[in-house]
């Protein structure tokens, strides 16, 4: 059974294989209604999204950004929904966080290449075509140059967090994120936090700074996890939200838009969120 939202998409803008356009086309054309799209550090695919979402009566496409964060020996990622992409503020952080991207990115082809993986630059700027360059880029050109067999297998040992060729790069904290989130007048949920240590520590901080949801929902989990962050969200009253991380690039089995379980309570209040967050951000804007 389709969900009716899936709170968390990637497109070409950012490290997915199909256009904003093409991934409306696919989300709606399954039965899903509210689709966030959520490219990493980037907006640049929303326009077109907004277009492609015209054609489908019913279909609601929400403005969102995933933004990666950073704590003491993990990545944390946080979703941004209804951001608006003409936010000046907005943009300047997210150019920031897309120009730390490329840094990283040269620096881990530059491992690769001294671990004997021959990839260029140029490769996968080509590959990235523009969007914001993310790891699967790298790791698409691992799979083009015949390293490895899927894009996944990068991800195990060589550019995931403790790989060989790993980079870091800055980054915003986790409450960083969040507080801007709210700020702009969004909606933040944490995004895939199943294997995020001391949760509880985590979820009481982002809490205090605003965070509204987490993801509970998310393509892989077991019903076993899924119940347990269903407590934790249940413990610290935050939103079950839930996404499947749709990029395409990971194989027939990569479950497609709205492949969750995801009960239509969930999505309603998601949208009921978005416009309390409008009303209030217009309220600071006049009062400001």
């Amino acid at each position: 059974m389709v969900s009716k939202g899936d709170f968390h998409c990637h497109s070409t803008a950012s490290d997915g294989a199909l256009t904003p356009a093409e991934l409306v086309d696919l989300a709606a054309g399954r039965g899903v209604k509210v689709m966030a799209l959520t490219d990493h550090d980037s907006t640049e695919g929303v326009a077109e999204a907004r277009e492609a979402a015209k054609r489908w009566p019913g279909f609601t496409l929400i403005p969102g950004v995933e933004m990666g964060t950073d704590i003491p020996g993990a990545e944390v990622h946080v979703v941004g929904l209804f951001l608006e992409p003409d936010n000046a503020e907005l943009q300047s952080i997210l150019k920031r966080l897309r120009d730390s991207r490329l840094g990283r990115g040269e620096g881990i082809v530059k491992k690769l290449n001294e671990l004997g993986y021959a990839i260029t630059w140029e490769q996968v700027q080509r590959i990235a075509g523009g969007a914001s360059v993310g790891r699967p880029h790298i790791a698409q050109a691992l799979v083009e140059s015949g390293y490895i067999e899927k894009v996944a297998d990068a991800f195990e040992g060589l550019i995931d967090r403790n790989g060989k060729a790993y980079v870091e790069r800055e980054k915003m904290t986790p409450r960083e994120a969040v507080e801007a989130i709210v700020r702009l007048g969004g909606v933040p949920i944490l995004a895939h936090p199943g294997d995020l240590e001391d949760i509880d520590g985590h979820l009481a901080e982002l809490k205090d700074a605003g965070l509204v949801g987490m993801e509970v929902y998310y393509k892989d989990y077991d019903e076993e996890t899924m119940l347990r962050l269903k407590d934790a969200a249940d413990r610290f009253g935050l939103l079950p939200s839930g996404g499947t991380d749709y990029h395409g690039i990971f194989g027939e089995d990569e479950p497609p838009p709205g492949d969750i379980p995801l009960p239509d309570w969930v999505v309603d209040r998601v949208l009921e969120l978005g416009r309390e967050a409008a009303a209030s951000f217009r309220g600071r804007t006049v009062s400001g």
